[in-house]
């Protein structure tokens, strides 16, 4: 074989191998071992799904791990935290918890308490609920309340009247990191169009105001935000790597699903994400295929036959 062809093979032989290392397809680890926990450890709804419809199923440890390995192309079903927030006589100083390990770490997610919204957040002068808020208003084009009296008085009717409950029992539908840059994905089932949720709150204050013409001016609110399709997840409470933090969003892609009671629950899906720290790769993964293997020994196979034939000739 003449050295030209020989460079040829080996050169193509390597660059496959190269190319099948190089081509193989960013891997996605999920939330492995589930369990649910918390000081409220009962009080939570799985929710399997089919193509159309979320509904409810057994609380499993299989039912569980089953409906959180979905992604935001397909969300399927979710599970429920703290589910009996909306009830009477609740109790907001407890919490439902789903822990689990991703990458090698272990991640906790967690319902809110009501200490959760009223402490102070980070370095902005705010609580918890008061910053949510805001930027809830800020984000569905409402800017303009935030900090006025009509926002102060829509804020604080919310806050009475169980509107922190109502966004503190989060549906989480998957938990899912991308291996090569670290960062963790997380779809929480909401509203697609979050309107009904926080217009009942919005009229009760209008409602509460004396004849003025503030009143009057915020019942021409009432009409735009009613015409209004605004979007807002359930608040997630995370602990991953020693540290705790909020997640929300106020953007949210249609499932294609519905919870089959209420026909519009479940119908968004948020996805919320925060940098985790890359996983450790196994020395098995820089092995090249086998086939790689096998086929570069082939080519070497060929090259040691060719000498062996030239010395025997000779």
């Amino acid at each position: 074989m003449n050295k030209t062809l020989q460079t040829f093979l080996l050169g193509a032989s390597i660059a496959m191998g190269v190319g099948a290392i190089a081509t193989s397809p960013a891997q996605a680890g999920s939330l492995s071992g589930a369990t649910i926990g918390g000081t409220a450890a009962n009080d939570y709804l799985i929710y399997d799904s089919n193509s159309t419809n979320t509904y409810v199923v057994p609380n499993t440890n299989a039912n569980l791990q089953k409906v959180l390995d979905g992604n935001a192309a397909s969300p399927t079903g979710n599970v429920e935290l703290r589910a009996s927030s909306e009830t009477s006589g609740f109790d907001f100083t407890k919490n439902t918890s789903l822990s689990g390990t991703i990458g090698g770490e272990t991640l906790t997610l967690s319902s809110l308490v009501d200490s959760d919204w009223n402490n102070n957040y980070k370095d902005t002068g705010k609580t918890f609920g008061e910053y949510w808020f805001n930027q809830a208003l800020t984000a569905n084009g409402f800017g303009s309340l935030v900090g006025n009296t009509i926002g102060t008085g829509f804020y604080n009717t919310f806050k009475n009247n169980g509107g922190f409950q109502k966004f503190s029992d989060p549906n989480i539908s998957y938990a899912n990191q991308d291996d090569t840059t670290g960062v963790i994905s997380i779809g929480l089932a909401g509203h697609l169009n979050a309107t009904p949720l926080l217009l009942p709150y919005f009229t009760q204050y209008v409602n509460s105001l004396p004849n003025s013409p503030t009143k009057m001016f915020a019942g021409s609110l009432i009409t735009q935000l009613a015409n209004t399709t605004t979007q807002a997840s359930e608040v997630l409470k995370y602990t991953y790597n020693g540290q705790t933090d909020y997640l929300f969003s106020f953007i949210a892609t249609n499932s294609g699903l519905t919870e089959l009671s209420d026909a519009k629950s479940h119908s968004g899906n948020y996805e919320v994400s925060f940098q985790g720290l890359v996983p450790i790769k196994s020395s098995t993964q820089s092995v090249p295929e086998p086939s790689i293997l096998l086929g570069l020994l082939g080519v070497g196979g060929i090259f040691t036959t060719r000498r062996k034939f030239k010395k025997v000739s000779g």
